[in-house]
């Protein structure tokens, strides 16, 4: 465990030679206790942060992806941190799936009654990521990020807004173009105001249409199920691909036909994950 003493273990589990831990910490950016799990390899060599969708938590990930046998076979230690504040008394915060808020979709909020506390960005990139990368002893040469769904969304888009921070992104079932979908388009309006100027600074597909070159040398993963019933309206994988071509900057987007937006699918597909980061970190 960090030696951080506000730093609390929930539980430590055994798993694949490594352990799996689930922590608490009260963060100065948020103000709210937050939670989130952390997998250690025997030997970690690099970091995978991997952020969850709209209706998850810390848990979704860790204990339904069936990540740790790989990660520990590659030295990949694993961060999952919680999709958003808990515990607010904020009036819509228990119902994100039907209002697209509540869940935090990694964007520092600017609006009422959102502001005080939804901080995703901020939290992820100036509180827990460098805590985590000081006790694993790595830097962002050693650290990537993915996410599924409104992880996706929050993996591509901290990834093109924090240039060097990460060095390596996926993203399972993406959020590609939230201005242009009814689950972004919620959300911002909610969490940012009516400024679609400000919206587009959280848009994958714009965010790599303003690139000036390739951001990530290496290559972008992404994979899409078919059978998706978010494909068309949210998720709109097409219009980050174009970018890339309007970029140059390689992507290999794979759709897969019968799969949908689901765990299953993301089982299926996440040890392509975890060997695209471990062989760029």
């Amino acid at each position: 465990m960090s030696s951080d003493v506000s730093v609390e273990l929930l539980s430590e589990h055994s798993c694949f030679g490594g352990r799996q831990q689930f922590r608490r910490h009260q963060s100065a950016v948020t103000g709210l206790p937050m939670r989130y799990a952390l997998f250690l390899p025997p030997r970690p060599r690099a970091l995978l942060v991997f952020l969850a969708g709209l209706t998850c938590s810390e848990e979704t990930f860790t204990m339904k992806a069936g990540a740790q046998r790989l990660a520990s076979e590659l030295g990949l230690a694993l961060l999952m941190p919680d999709t958003s504040p808990r515990g607010a008394a904020v009036p819509g915060e228990s119902d994100s799936w039907d209002f697209g808020l509540a869940a935090g979709f990694y964007l520092d909020a600017t609006q009422p009654p959102w502001a005080t506390h939804w901080r995703m960005e901020s939290y992820l990139l100036n509180e827990l990521l460098p805590e985590v990368q000081a006790e694993l002893g790595l830097d962002a040469a050693r650290t990537g990020i993915s996410g599924h769904s409104m992880g996706g969304h929050g993996a591509l888009t901290l990834a093109l807004r924090h240039p060097g921070r990460f060095a390596a992104v996926s993203a399972i079932a993406p959020i590609c173009a939230p201005v242009d979908c009814p689950w972004g388009r919620k959300a911002f309006a909610g969490y940012l105001g009516p400024d679609e100027s400000l919206w587009a600074r959280h848009d994958a597909s714009r965010l790599m249409r303003a690139q000036t070159q390739p951001p990530f040398a290496g290559g972008i993963l992404v994979d899409q199920g078919l059978a998706d019933i978010f494909l068309l309206e949210q998720l709109q994988p097409e219009a980050l691909e174009a970018a890339c071509v309007a970029v140059g900057q390689p992507l290999q987007l794979r759709r897969h036909a019968g799969y949908d937006h689901g765990y299953y699918f993301i089982a299926s597909v996440i040890d392509e994950h975890l060997r695209h980061h471990a062989a760029l970190l």
